[in-house]
């Protein structure tokens, strides 16, 4: 009776342990990329230069919808791309709702050039009602998210274009 008292004993506190972890993975604030979206290379070309950017490629509404809520950082040349497979008109926008990090957008056209870019800052509205939107300002069929300051860093600006896949971006 002793051993299977042991046992169960054992078992308990590996559970409670268990059960910690999980708890402290999930209060943490650290949000993993969203699973299964795909990563392509890219890159930003403009008069100051190519810019070699990884972005993960939001399709689905459910992915655009996530984007990069809970994330605490991203790395200096990781974004998002969204995609449509119609054109968004220039009412459209994102919003910021349990997005933890400062992010800059840029609205593309259909050839990849950029129409506009506008700054978001985190909303810490308990519901996505309480978040303003950033909108557009122009047509637009793709945007890119990217840390805060990366496009004014870069010299990147309206007209500027982004090429996908590493065969499309010109040497340095």
């Amino acid at each position: 009776m002793k051993a299977a008292s042991g046992n169960f004993r054992g078992l308990k506190v590996g559970f409670v342990l268990a059960l910690s972890a999980l708890l402290y993975g999930c209060s943490s604030g650290i949000a993993a990329p969203q699973e299964g979206l795909p990563v392509i290379e890219a890159c930003f070309v403009s008069a100051a230069g190519t810019v070699p950017v990884k972005l993960e490629v939001a399709r689905s509404s459910e992915q655009r919808q996530k984007g990069l809520m809970g994330r605490t950082s991203l790395a200096p040349d990781a974004g998002m791309l969204f995609e449509y497979s119609e054109p968004r008109d220039a009412s459209h926008g994102f919003w910021m709702y349990k997005t933890l990090i400062p992010l800059d957008i840029a609205y593309l056209n259909q050839d990849g050039v950029i129409g506009s870019i506008r700054h978001m800052v985190p909303c810490a509205s308990p519901s996505g009602s309480g978040c303003p939107t950033y909108p557009a300002g122009v047509p637009f069929i793709q945007a890119v998210e990217m840390n805060a300051g990366f496009f004014r860093e870069h010299g990147i600006r309206r007209g500027d274009r982004l090429n996908l896949g590493k065969d499309n971006c010109p040497a340095r």
